[in-house]
């Protein structure tokens, strides 16, 4: 394999974490690593998000760059007598990305290796082995001979089980294959525009975040949006393309590579028209290459970070991802680098002035 560059070492880091939902620590811990150096502080609340500070202007407005460091995974509820696991899905998943994929069971001893079984479909009734396997009747077999062999292992209910998909350059290097894009490329976005910021001037305090808990209820964001009382808010997250086969125009726009998503709205937020509309003027000022997305579901931490106290004006850039909420999906790093450039040229003007005329526009 041939040598990774900065920024690709920095992704492969952060995608080969283990952090599902409420176990954090694995990707928090890459993160700080990497922000570390461009941040003037340091801090967490109280669920564990990581809060980075990079001070501009003292006393100018408050900008909240969030990330959300966990990813979809599974928990272990039971033991069965012949030592394989029953799970809880951790986050949103499809039965029929499931079957068969690894995955790593991390416990007090160490990590455990498995895979996702179910009853195979030679002994399934023709009727049976058309319809996808429910989850509830799904299992992971560790390599354990009984309950006692499994337990020896280390493994105890409420285990933590993360996806496993090494990070891939494809043989286009453009394209990035790896779990937990959604959304390590948020934390990565997050730490590359402290870095960018590093030696310019802005007018403001800017506050780098990896939120936890956003795939099971937008938590980590509740909690660090109280904490920074922000005036604006942004979000960088994944997205829907609907540039593979089988997708309409009607079902999703965006084609990876041709520049991040600026959402006007989903389930969680109508975006903020002010703040959009600035955005998306800097963007064709600067021509940074950007497309305009809609969803009628999902939402991300911007859902929440606009609720916070008196309301903050806020939005969610996303990098188009196929295949989220699988074991491996895929990016674009023209998208990334895109979202990069356009959050620091947003952030570089974004002086008590111009939060004041967005807020009251």
């Amino acid at each position: 394999m041939e040598k990774l560059d900065e920024t690709l070492q920095m992704l492969k880091d952060l995608t080969d974490a283990k952090g599902v939902s409420g176990n954090e620590r694995e990707p928090r811990d890459v993160m700080k690593r990497y922000i570390e150096p461009y941040a003037d502080e340091l801090t967490y609340d109280n669920l564990g998000s990581l809060v980075a500070v990079k001070k501009g202007k003292a006393g100018g407005p408050k900008i909240m760059v969030a990330g959300h460091l966990d990813e979809i995974g599974f928990m272990v509820t039971q033991i069965d007598e012949n030592g394989f696991l029953r799970f809880q899905t951790v986050g949103g998943w499809w039965e029929q990305v499931m079957l068969a994929q690894r995955v790593i069971v991390q416990t007090k001893d160490g990590e455990v290796p498995g895979v996702i079984g179910s009853k195979p479909p030679h002994i399934l009734a023709p009727e049976e082995r058309k319809k996808p396997v429910k989850i509830k009747d799904m299992f992971i077999d560790v390599g354990a001979a009984s309950k006692e062999d499994a337990l020896s292992f280390g493994i105890r209910p409420g285990d933590s089980v993360a996806p496993v998909c090494d990070f891939t350059v494809m043989k286009n290097p453009k394209y990035l294959m790896a779990k937990a894009w959604d959304n390590r490329i948020g934390c990565a976005i997050a730490i590359d525009v402290l870095k960018h910021l590093k030696n310019e001037d802005h007018p403001n305090v800017v506050y780098g975040v990896g939120t936890v808990q956003e795939e099971v209820g937008l938590r980590g964001a509740t909690t660090a949006t109280h904490m920074i009382q922000p005036d604006i808010g942004i979000a960088v997250d994944t997205g829907i393309p609907g540039d593979t086969p089988g997708i309409s125009d009607k079902e999703a726009l965006s084609k990876i590579g041709e520049g991040p998503q600026i959402i006007m709205y989903d389930a969680s937020i109508v975006t903020h028209k002010g703040l959009r509309d600035f955005v998306t003027g800097i963007a064709d000022e600067k021509r940074i290459p950007y497309q305009l997305d809609a969803l009628a579901g999902g939402g991300t931490d911007a859902g929440k970070i606009h609720l916070t106290a008196n309301g903050v004006p806020a939005l969610s850039i996303t990098v188009a991802t196929r295949y989220i909420h699988s074991h491996a999906s895929i990016i674009h790093r023209d998208d990334y680098e895109n979202a990069v450039k356009l959050l620091v040229e947003v952030i570089k003007r974004l002086d008590s002035d111009k939060v004041k005329e967005i807020t009251f526009d």
